[in-house]
């Protein structure tokens, strides 16, 4: 992953995920991602595996959209 971020408002989590050479591509949103949520992702010993197991297996939970293909230029 590249970055992350969260939304409290919204229960929004926003993950920009990287490219094999370490490069920013795609932006997705997940929903319902507490602001808990959003701290066991933060704070995980690895972000990625946390992710692959907590949120993404469960897009029932988490819907998600992908809000852009790559960043802006």
């Amino acid at each position: 992953m590249h970055s992350i971020g969260h939304d409290a408002e919204t229960n929004t989590l926003a993950i920009r995920f990287k490219s094999y050479d370490g490069k920013a591509t795609s932006l997705y949103h997940y929903s319902n991602v507490t602001a808990d949520d959003f701290a066991a992702l933060r704070d995980a010993e690895s972000i990625g595996s946390h992710f692959h197991k907590q949120i993404k297996p469960h897009d029932k939970k988490y819907p998600y959209v992908k809000v852009e293909a790559a960043p802006a230029a």
